[in-house]
């Protein structure tokens, strides 16, 4: 139907977008925005004003039909379109989707923030090999063509005593690649009790599938001995797999078979194993106890154990960048490291600056210097006086509630799935939770905890307050007062 007269006046008073625009610059500080996000930003405010007078208002509800009620509607909205928030509009198109949050959430691990924040180290090199060149695959002493899988190979053999090592750019890629260079085409026995799912698609099942091996169950859930595995073995057996449940646990009635074990069952029929072990702890066990850590079994003895390959992540207990470790004995590495999906899994030069400098910390005891592993070793005596610190730094002015409160802290990242760690927070209330929540998350750097008890909960735990997480939370806080 036409529009009603007053409709129409409204339409014809709508700026164009060049003028709004121009406007909009006029108004953002110097270099707040692009122009192509101005004038993007320009173009959305006015096709949304242009929806909401036709609608019938201001606001984009109502409906006009262009009868009475649409031109009362209609009369009693406006085309004018505030300039500064089409700046602040161009900002947020302008800013990166991809950006830094501060974790708040007690989760050392958490996979939807980007599991492990690197060590200086790390960052220090990624910067130095991204300026410029590299010799990524090029062996500067003989001046010839070299391979981006020695840059880790000396320091995974000294760190976890296996005979050769590469990497992929995920654990999921390097159990893939592991299976498709072992067993391609053949039997892969597992247990019932192993076949997991570590979340979006990885399913055991699926990947076995994928790598062109057969699956074949054994055991139960609960429990799987070493009869099953030795009944299991026939003339299409290629692999003996185990892999570690790092995301969940098994208790009650239960019964597994030992990496040993298992080792032991594939020499006695020649079958190779290999392990799936996934969370990647370099520290040992009495480390992680003196954290108070559950058990988590360590890479180098999972090697010692004797499995023809073992695949880890780079980026949960060890701390480093997203990455896959494959080490070993040297046929099953070398399988690996020849096969054509190599090509499609390994990692840039970016992941292996980072895992390099961050496993050069674990040769020098510098383990201090790896977050992660910082953050799981601090004790609540040292965590309290950093909850006092932030909730002195948010003060009165926020018009919240502030105290400081026990609380318990986990790994996350599918790791230590048990694991309980005393930590302290910060807690904020007043009004609604959510809009707290809201409101932090809305921050320049946005602030992400977590609500409990009709409260938010700031942990410490996960807070690096040398690099002036503190400032930026208490300011976040603060700045609520203003809305």
């Amino acid at each position: 139907m036409l529009a009603s007269r007053p409709m129409q006046h409204l339409l014809a008073q709508l700026p164009a977008v060049h003028e709004l625009a121009d406007a909009a610059a006029a108004a953002a500080p110097a270099g707040a925005a692009p122009r192509w996000a101005i004038v993007e930003a320009a173009r959305r405010a006015i096709a949304d004003r242009r929806a909401a007078i036709q609608a019938g208002d201001g606001s984009g509800g109502g409906a006009a039909n262009g009868g009475a009620a649409g031109a009362a509607g209609a009369a009693g909205a406006s085309s004018a379109i505030d300039p500064a928030a089409v700046a602040a509009r161009a900002a947020e198109l302008a800013r990166p989707r991809l950006r830094r949050v501060i974790n708040a959430t007690g989760v050392a691990l958490h996979t939807n923030l980007g599991r492990a924040p690197l060590p200086e180290a790390a960052l220090r090199a990624i910067a130095d090999v991204a300026r410029g060149y590299s010799n990524l695959e090029y062996d500067v002493a003989r001046g010839a063509r070299g391979s981006r899988h020695d840059h880790l190979r000396e320091l995974l053999r000294e760190l976890v005593g296996a005979e050769d090592a590469i990497a992929a750019n995920n654990n999921a890629a390097g159990t893939l690649l592991g299976l498709a260079a072992l067993a391609a085409g053949r039997e892969v026995v597992v247990s019932r009790g192993e076949l997991i799912e570590i979340g979006g698609s990885f399913r055991i099942p699926e990947i076995l599938k994928l790598s062109g091996c057969v699956l074949v169950e054994v055991g139960t859930t609960n429990k799987t001995h070493a009869r099953d595995y030795e009944a299991a073995i026939g003339p299409a057996t290629g692999l003996l797999l185990k892999v570690h449940r790092s995301n969940f646990a098994v208790v009650g009635f239960t019964s597994e078979v030992s990496v040993e074990e298992l080792v032991a069952i594939g020499r006695a029929r020649s079958v190779p194993t290999m392990v799936d072990l996934g969370s990647g702890a370099l520290v040992d066990r009495a480390t992680q106890r003196a954290w108070g850590l559950p058990d988590e079994p360590s890479v180098a003895e999972t090697v010692a154990a004797g499995p023809d390959l073992v695949t880890f992540s780079g980026d949960k207990l060890l701390g480093g960048p997203q990455a896959g470790l494959l080490v070993g004995r040297r046929a099953a590495v070398e399988a690996a490291r020849t096969h054509p999906l190599m090509r499609a899994v390994r990692p840039d030069k970016l992941a292996l600056a980072a895992l390099a400098a961050t496993l050069a910390l674990y040769r020098d005891r510098a383990l201090d210097q790896v977050p992660v592993l910082r953050a799981l070793a601090a004790t609540p005596e040292a965590l309290r006086p950093v909850a006092d610190a932030l909730a002195a730094a948010i003060g009165a002015a926020s018009g919240l509630a502030v105290a400081v409160e026990p609380c318990h802290a986990t790994v996350g990242g599918g790791a230590m799935p048990t694991a309980q760690l005393a930590s302290w927070a910060v807690t904020l209330r007043g009004g609604s939770a959510d809009a707290i929540d809201r409101g932090l998350r809305g921050a320049p750097v946005p602030v992400i905890g977590r609500i409990e008890d009709g409260r938010v909960w700031l942990d410490v735990r996960t807070l690096d307050g040398d690099a002036g997480e503190l400032a930026l939370v208490a300011a976040a806080v603060r700045a609520l007062a203003a809305t």
